[in-house]
């Protein structure tokens, strides 16, 4: 197999899409350079003992390869797709990467035409799928538990916080029913919602949601933001209020990290994945539109007030 190695300076993840077969898989070398800010902040204790092992003897054939497999784009098959747990389990494992404790392999698959090879292992498990060492993990809830029990460094990321747990708890629902019934109830339902969280980070003073480092949390709520984001300007023009500051002023930060930018979907893939679920058909010139990304800030939000 292919083990891209892991420089000190360099983040490698290999990037496939699967073919008609799985043999046919065309693998893409992506070399992410750490931006300078990120590094001296967000993970600075753990990258310190990182490098530490690596100064110990602990060289990139010293690193396990993880291999997730992830949803394709429902417009061209190929591309990330919009679903959000491959998406969580993507930042999760990337923040490892990115301290070296896993080399990171991501497969897209076409679940719409899936590969044979792919439905002879898996029959008919819906990616995410992890794999490390051989064992493939199915299930939402399994990878989680893996991720933090089996993944070198996963144990960081899953901290143990009830208010926060219960802060992010059933957001997504609450946008799903607002697309849905398209009433002021429902709207208002998720606004509460997200003043709720709001809230907290303007309480707390901090950079991300239980601390100055990401947590399981953090890669479990910003793709959900990015969704109630783009697909609530879309479908009822929705837009998170400027006031908001301190929510705004957390999703500037997630926008500057790598783990969020590399794994996001378009966002034309985000606005299909919902028409798709209400029985919506994608025109043709949407299937050629050169994919977008949406991670610009409001011109009326203040980020001066950010956290150091």
């Amino acid at each position: 197999g292919y083990h891209p190695s892991v420089s000190s300076v360099l983040l490698c993840v290999v990037l496939c899409t699967v073919g008609p077969e799985l043999r046919d898989v065309r693998r893409v070398l992506v070399k992410v350079q750490c931006r300078a800010a990120n590094r001296e902040s967000v993970f600075a204790k753990q990258s310190k003992m990182a490098e530490e092992a690596i100064q110990n003897g602990n060289n990139h054939t010293d690193i396990p390869e993880i291999e997730l497999i992830i949803k394709a784009s429902t417009i061209d098959g190929r591309r990330k797709g919009a679903c959000l747990f491959c998406q969580e389990y993507f930042m999760d494992l990337y923040l490892l990467a990115e301290l070296k404790t896993v080399c990171l392999k991501v497969t897209t698959v076409d679940m719409q035409k899936p590969p044979p090879d792919f439905r002879t292992n898996f029959e008919a498990t819906p990616p995410p799928i992890l794999i490390d060492n051989g064992l493939a993990v199915l299930e939402n809830e399994k990878i989680e538990r893996h991720i933090m029990k089996n993944v070198p460094g996963g144990h960081n990321l899953f901290v143990q916080d009830k208010e926060v747990a219960t802060l992010i708890e059933n957001l997504y629902s609450k946008l799903k029913l607002m697309l849905l019934k398209k009433d002021e109830v429902s709207t208002n339902n998720l606004m509460s919602h997200l003043r709720k969280i709001n809230a907290h980070l303007q309480r707390n003073n901090q950079r991300f949601l239980t601390g100055d480092t990401m947590c399981c949390f953090d890669c479990e709520l910003m793709p959900r933001l990015q969704h109630i984001r783009v697909a609530g300007k879309y479908f009822l023009d929705f837009d998170i209020p400027v006031e908001l500051a301190a929510l705004w002023r957390y999703m500037y930060h997630m926008y500057q990290l790598d783990a969020f930018t590399q794994s996001c979907p378009a966002d034309q893939d985000i606005i299909n994945h919902y028409k798709l679920q209400q029985g919506m058909k994608m025109k043709k010139h949407e299937e050629l539109e050169t994919p977008t990304f949406t991670t610009s800030i409001p011109v009326g939000v203040s980020i001066d007030d950010t956290v150091n």
